[in-house]
């Protein structure tokens, strides 16, 4: 077990004692009704994974927010493992910032964390006045104990990748991170660093261009996103803008967990290659594409190449394995990166996706597989869509995978997933070796849920977790 501190604060002193931490019992994780058909509010899920639970992979609680389609994403803590050296906090309330609505719900997890309820709504017209900013995106705490929140556009939808900062205490606006007229062309996720005063931004799109789906020509026209923002982080200013040399779509970034360290990944949804970003010897910061996953020809698709669309990754806290998932080829990945230059394939599942056998999708010339994969069959349920969002226990050992991607390109791409619902499936993961072997055992479908098939997207831990915890 991790150490015990009577006089620290929130997470773990290092990503060493959080892989210590004890297994988790519950994860928390938005359900989303937008774009369904469904008039009902999007809500906060409470899932028992306690194997000796008699609610073992059951939704035990349901959290609804106060509106309707507010497209609930991805969430944060009001503190984590940077204030690990404050008593005075801890870890009580998660922030879900809303990709539509622009609201943000800060939900109290502490009083009884298996039934969470909703402490604080901020409305958009204050992320509006205030900072300028719409279309909410990631959240993550700061050493300072403030709550910081990126944001893809203005409040008229056009592109802006500026940051919302909330004071971590009474949850007011307080204004933007960066300072005035600082920020980004484009937003979406992003990752501080402090030993290095750096932080790195990416790039979706405009909320206007992302909100009813994905049009080609968007591509073509240079709407989508392509680099890197490389922020001084005590500053507060854009220093430097990495062009992606084939990388289109910029998601989800991660430094590795050590707070020493220089490097880390980013996975280009689009062009579905793994960057790895780097402080070079001159001080300031390169990129350079250390994976490539091949497209498919294919028939009966949107396009006559199919992507495999890197749509989450993950980096484990030991920083030995990065984990992605590849949403329409349907393959979840495993890669030893001990040696972060040249990452090493340990370990691939298939769990649905676009191209299984009995589809429309005709594969033409695969550069990887024989056939098409078989559909996925989990407790006598066929899983619609492909792996999504995914999160990592802390020791490991435990994968967890969600297969909604976001309402609106979950209908274009994936029409069975507004009809069926969504699933949670859980992953076992040889840690020695590598590899990944899909647990039969494990399905949460959301398929069943009280008010119809809802969308389930990010995971977390009620103690934090390796996408939400920095260290400093």
């Amino acid at each position: 077990m991790a150490t015990k501190c009577g006089q620290c604060g929130p997470g773990y002193p290092t990503p060493q004692e959080a892989m210590k931490g004890p297994r988790e019992e519950i994860v928390y994780l938005p359900c989303i009704y937008r774009n369904t058909g469904i008039e009902a509010p999007d809500y906060l899920a409470t899932v028992d994974v306690d194997p000796k639970s008699p609610h073992y992979c059951q939704v035990i609680h349901r959290l609804p927010m106060p509106h309707l389609k507010d497209e609930l994403h991805h969430s944060g803590w009001n503190t984590c493992s940077s204030c690990f050296g404050d008593s005075s906090k801890s870890r009580t309330k998660l922030v879900l910032p809303c990709l539509i609505s622009s609201r943000i719900y800060v939900v109290d997890v502490g009083s009884a964390p298996r039934a969470p309820k909703l402490h604080k709504v901020i409305e958009a017209s204050d992320v509006h006045t205030k900072c300028g900013l719409s279309s909410l995106h990631t959240s993550h705490c700061l050493a300072s104990g403030e709550v910081m929140i990126s944001a893809l556009g203005d409040p008229k939808g056009n592109a802006k990748g500026g940051f919302v900062l909330l004071d971590g205490e009474t949850f007011e606006v307080k204004g933007t991170w960066e300072q005035p007229g600082a920020a980004a062309p484009m937003g979406y996720d992003f990752w501080y660093q402090p030993r290095h005063n750096v932080m790195i931004s990416t790039e979706w799109a405009a909320p206007n261009v992302i909100r009813d789906g994905f049009n080609p020509e968007d591509v073509k026209a240079g709407l989508y996103g392509s680099h890197l923002h490389v922020w001084d982080w005590q500053r507060r200013k854009l220093v430097q803008t990495l062009t992606l040399q084939d990388g289109l779509i910029p998601l989800e970034i991660r430094f590795l967990h050590n707070p020493d360290a220089t490097q880390g990944f980013v996975g280009c949804a689009l062009s579905s290659n793994i960057q790895r970003f780097y402080k070079n010897e001159a001080g300031t910061w390169s990129v350079e594409k250390v994976i490539q996953v091949a497209p498919k020809k294919v028939k009966g698709w949107l396009l006559p190449e199919m992507p495999g669309l890197i749509t989450d990754i993950l980096v484990s806290l030991d920083d030995r394995f990065l984990y992605f998932s590849n949403w329409l080829h349907g393959d979840l990945r495993q890669y030893d990166i001990s040696d972060p230059k040249k990452p090493i394939l340990t370990g691939q599942l298939f769990l649905g996706g676009s191209v299984v056998k009995g589809g429309p999708v005709q594969v033409l010339k695969d550069q990887e597989l024989e056939s098409q994969p078989e559909p996925l069959v989990v407790k006598g349920k066929r899983v619609a869509g492909g792996p999504q969002m995914i999160q990592l226990s802390l020791d490991g050992k435990r994968l967890y995978v969600t297969t909604s991607l976001y309402s609106a390109w979950d209908k274009q791409f994936y029409p069975d997933l507004i009809r069926e619902g969504s699933v949670m499936l859980q992953i076992d993961v040889n840690t020695a070796q590598g590899g990944l072997k899909l647990n039969p055992n494990f399905l949460v479908d959301f398929g069943k849920e009280p008010l119809g098939p809802a969308l389930a997207h990010e995971l977390r831990y009620p103690g934090g977790d390796c996408s939400s915890d920095i260290w400093i």
